[in-house]
């Protein structure tokens, strides 16, 4: 494991994705999406990758770290054969079905590409039948592939290569027991590649347990990074913190905020006093049952419900694009923790916000996110508001969202693409223009389309009197 100990690898010098010796398929994907330049760790674990040697990546959020090992992983892929030549494990379920959903973005040219999620918040026995037609690519939590294992329902003898995501929070999480044994249920000769934020000693041991002379790429947090985020401090003790949260977001222009905070109830409380003053909000924690997750984590995504409030179990995995707004109600015990919440904000080169509500006890906290970021946290001063100026504030802070979400019961299994239903909605029963359509999800069984909320009664009617890909689905509303 000497290798382990070496210094992090120079990216190379070569940072666009046309460089890479990928397949065409895949570049014309890339290109399609967008993607120019490799970020750091993809200039540094492609590479690697695509030779098939084992890895730890070390690499914060927000890195690209996904395409990182999605992409070396279909190319090195087998189609012809429809068993799994890879296995990615994450902490969560959110995780799992974020990293599901971004391997098939990236292999959408790749054709009968078969990607499926196994984690809790499902029914066993779909996942059984869906094993059973065959899979090219497994995405699931530890506890629920070692189930499938012990079932022999999930047959991993040509699993090629195995991806470790966020392999320290799985630790933290207490999965170390799990993780050896899907580990050792693998075969012997395959590519083992570890993605983790931090590096402690456990870590270091799994490396040395389950992986062959692996190369080691270190990416630190790039010092610009820093500063596409402003850092504010709201001073605030705790029975002021729900006036010191309204002000904030009608002081500060934002599209979409994700607002974290330590406890179930405190989300719940937050929820409803932000619900009660008409902002249209979202809550996020761990009780959640599955459907209502992604429920609400689609209109967040697609602009129907402009205000998120999580705790940090619930939100992990989370990858919202322009989130312009993050809000700490409560700040977080580990200075670690913070970073990572801010992290989702102030990508891809624009300027991103996070302010702290901070009480007098959370100077500790303060101190101690200073010296690990390296950044001075300013203090934004929050002014008494004038009773007369109360009713102009409350106003600010009202804003509905433009978009609205409807929910089609039929999805991925029901061979809906978004294409079906982008042009259900621009062809002549629906009539509307591509610029008032939002994001479209595919789920398994049901998808979500944004419509501009002041067109979606006329939407919702015309899809549901007319026809998907030749087929009558029920359209409704997702409150």
């Amino acid at each position: 494991m000497d290798s382990l100990a070496e210094p992090a690898l120079k990216p190379t010098s070569e940072t666009d994705f046309a460089a890479l010796p990928l397949s065409a398929e895949l570049l014309a994907v890339v290109a399609e999406l967008g993607f120019q330049r490799l970020t750091p760790i993809q200039a540094e674990a492609i590479p690697v990758l695509l030779k098939g040697q084992d890895l730890v990546g070390q690499s914060r959020t927000g890195s690209g770290k996904t395409a990182a090992f999605a992409l070396p992983l279909l190319q090195r892929l087998e189609l012809g054969t429809r068993e799994i030549g890879a296995l990615v494990l994450c902490p969560t379920r959110e995780l799992s079905a974020q990293v599901a959903r971004e391997i098939r973005r990236l292999g959408r040219r790749h054709p009968g590409l078969t990607v499926l999620v196994l984690a809790g918040g499902e029914p066993v026995g779909r996942q059984i039948g869906a094993l059973e037609k065959g899979v090219h690519i497994a995405v699931g939590t530890p506890g629920r592939v070692l189930d499938h294992l012990r079932r022999r329902t999930l047959r991993v003898h040509r699993v090629a290569t195995v991806v470790l995501d966020e392999a320290d929070r799985m630790l933290d999480m207490g999965f170390q027991e799990d993780m050896d044994k899907i580990l050792r249920a693998l075969p012997k000769e395959r590519q083992t590649v570890f993605f983790s934020a931090t590096f402690p000693s456990s870590i270091e041991a799994l490396c040395e347990k389950h992986q062959n002379e692996p190369v080691f790429v270190k990416v630190e947090a790039e010092p610009e990074a820093a500063r596409e985020i402003r850092q504010l401090v709201v001073r605030a003790e705790q029975e002021q913190k729900i006036g010191a949260l309204r002000w904030v977001l009608a002081q500060h222009s934002h599209e979409s905020a994700l607002i974290f905070a330590n406890l179930k109830a405190t989300v719940a409380e937050i929820g409803k006093v932000l619900s009660d003053a008409s902002v249209s909000t979202g809550t996020l924690h761990g009780d959640l049952e599955q459907y209502d997750r992604d429920r609400v984590m689609a209109k967040f995504r697609n602009g129907s419900t402009r205000v998120l409030v999580a705790t940090d179990v619930a939100a992990r995995g989370i990858d919202i694009e322009n989130l312009d707004l993050v809000v700490n109600f409560d700040l977080p015990s580990q200075p670690e923790v913070y970073v990572h919440r801010i992290g989702r904000t102030g990508r891809a080169g624009k300027v991103g916000l996070a302010v702290s509500l901070a009480t007098q006890r959370d100077q500790l906290k303060i101190d101690a996110i200073e010296r690990l970021t390296g950044v001075k946290l300013m203090v934004s001063e929050r002014p008494a508001v004038p009773r007369g100026e109360k009713a102009a504030l409350a106003q600010a802070l009202e804003r509905d969202a433009k978009m609205a979400t409807l929910r089609i019961s039929g999805g991925r299994k029901q061979k809906l693409r978004p294409g079906d239903i982008l042009g259900a909605l621009t062809g002549e029963a629906g009539g509307l223009a591509a610029d008032d359509i939002g994001k479209i999800e595919i789920h398994d069984h049901f998808s979500y389309v944004a419509v501009r909320k002041a067109l979606s009664q006329g939407a919702q009617q015309s899809l549901s009197q007319g026809r998907i890909k030749g087929r009558k689905f029920q359209v409704t509303f997702e409150d």
